[in-house]
């Protein structure tokens, strides 16, 4: 996998001109250059579309000094983080500036990112059903390119005294663990499991200002309560993602009234989620970033002769690997990856409800959470609402115990029995309906078994035998397979039993 080109393209022809050229609604999207005070980074985004030009400041704010806002390397490091938002928009500029001091691999990993993205969304929101498309946008052809991203991508420092952008060594140490925390199971498993294994961990969360914070609360507070270590950073993020649609004339302009389980337009957002963690990483010599993803979010799909990753690159081990080529080559001393990677998202559920209950009660996986008497509340109505309940339900659990009333309760599981949509896919839906089926808790008589669902799988596609570093995988492993049915490892097409995960 080449750090310039994550996923390289065949070729083949081009889209119309005049419809692929249409997408470009906004003349310019300018980035930076950032001002930075020593526990805040304030970015301006500029947008020049039909016209006018307006601007809307990106900001990420600490609670606690993270910067040193006189230094070349802490604006180069600004000015990487201003820039992750922006990757979204390769489609529709026919301009990005990055306004900032950039090295070389900044531009390298930058322009690959955003090559990576603009595919992505060209197959998973325009190509594919959209249900915030209009027009023209909504109708479009599948047709392979070369070159996905329509923007130019240009560089600059505005700044005629900023010093020049190098890299800078950072002291870090591997024994050192940050979980990139949501307050979902993913990332409560993640953390217990490290702090088991004895090991320093920092869980530290991502702060949108609007409502996605609400699904990290309940766990934002047990954590901060019980781990001296965890700390947040808030972000208006959100806020620039909803200003940006307004300039995307084949986006339905009601779209904060439309119901669903995803984003309109963007797919580059782990990564916006991800920078705002490093400032605190260097700061505690922080080596290792965990990214709490399981076995079905590497993947690697065709539409219509176009490659792509199914809208999850930023969540499959892929992704993980070339931002630790990228903190590599900025000697960052940073290694990224998921201790859960071989596991299914079953497991997980299981492993955190039987093994740590006290963090499971302060589980929120909810696309629509609300508070109720100062805490926060799933909605039991959403695809991950749904397939929650059913987990738990099925392995004995309680999801009462993370905020679900009966009522929801029998709502999801209802939901479930009439085969409303879930996001999981193959192998794993099948698995729970048919245990679902077993237990007498719905009837889905043509569910089919997938044993290796409840087993650790290894693949060298979706999850090799070295995801998870050596020096921690047989005593992770140790923990984690008395919860399982064993290992498998992919081999000419099937699944065969492996007893040790070290080679």
């Amino acid at each position: 996998m080449n750090l310039q080109e994550p996923f390289v393209s065949g070729r083949g022809k081009s889209l119309p001109q005049d419809a692929y050229s249409r997408l470009m609604a906004i003349e310019e999207l300018r980035v930076g250059p950032v001002r930075l005070e020593k526990s805040r980074l304030l970015a301006p985004y500029t947008v020049r579309a039909n016209g006018q030009v307006q601007t809307k400041e990106l900001i990420y704010s600490y609670g606690e000094p993270v910067f040193e806002p006189d230094s070349p390397e802490g604006r180069n490091l600004a000015s990487v983080m201003a820039a992750q938002l922006a990757l979204n928009y390769g489609l529709f500029c026919k301009r990005i500036v990055l306004d900032g001091p950039f090295t070389a691999a900044d531009r390298r990993f930058l322009h690959a990112m955003l090559e990576n993205t603009s595919r992505e969304i060209y197959v998973k929101k325009l190509l594919q059903p959209n249900p915030f498309l209009r027009g023209e946008a909504a109708r479009l052809s599948a047709a392979p390119r070369q070159r996905y991203t329509n923007a130019e991508l240009v560089f600059i420092n505005s700044n005629p005294k900023a010093a020049e952008a190098r890299e800078v060594s950072w002291t870090t140490s591997p024994d050192f663990y940050c979980v990139l925390s949501s307050g979902g199971k993913d990332s409560l498993l993640g953390y217990a499991l490290l702090k088991e294994l004895g090991k320093e961990v920092h869980p530290i969360f991502g702060n949108e200002s609007g409502r996605h914070w609400f699904t990290a609360v309940n766990g934002y507070r047990y954590q901060k309560a019980t781990e001296p270590n965890t700390s947040k950073v808030w972000m208006n993020s959100d806020r620039l993602f909803a200003w940006m649609l307004r300039y995307l004339p084949f986006i339905r302009q009601d779209f904060a009234s439309v119901r669903a389980d995803d984003y309109p337009i963007r797919l580059w957002t782990v990564a916006v989620f991800l920078v705002g963690v490093l400032p605190l990483m260097k700061k505690r010599g922080i080596g290792r970033l965990i990214i709490g993803n399981e076995y079905d979010t590497s993947r690697r799909l065709h539409h219509e002769g176009i490659p792509h990753y199914d809208g999850l690159y930023d969540q499959s081990h892929y992704f993980d690997s070339a931002f630790t080529r990228y903190f590599t080559a900025k000697g960052w001393g940073i290694q990224q990856f998921s201790i859960l990677r071989p596991v299914s998202e079953f497991m997980i559920q299981k492993i955190l409800a039987q093994r740590y209950p006290e963090l499971q009660a302060n589980q929120l996986s909810c696309h629509a959470a609300h508070e109720e008497e100062g805490r926060m509340r799933p909605c039991g109505r959403c695809e991950k609402c749904r397939r929650i309940v059913g987990m738990l339900s099925v392995m004995g659990g309680d999801p009462r115990r993370c905020g679900y009333t009966g009522e929801q309760i029998s709502l999801a599981l209802k939901a479930l029995a009439s085969n409303q949509y879930t996001k999981q896919m193959g192998a794993d839906a099948s698995q729970l309906f048919y245990l679902l089926d077993q237990a007498g808790i719905i009837q889905a008589p043509k569910a089919k078994p997938h044993p290796e669902v409840m087993r650790l799988r290894f693949d060298k596609e979706r999850s090799p035998l070295d995801v998870v570093p050596e020096d921690i995988r047989k005593p992770l492993y140790d923990i984690v397979l008395p919860y399982t049915e064993g290992m498998v490892v992919r081999k000419d097409g099937r699944w065969v039993e492996l007893h040790s995960p070290m080679n």
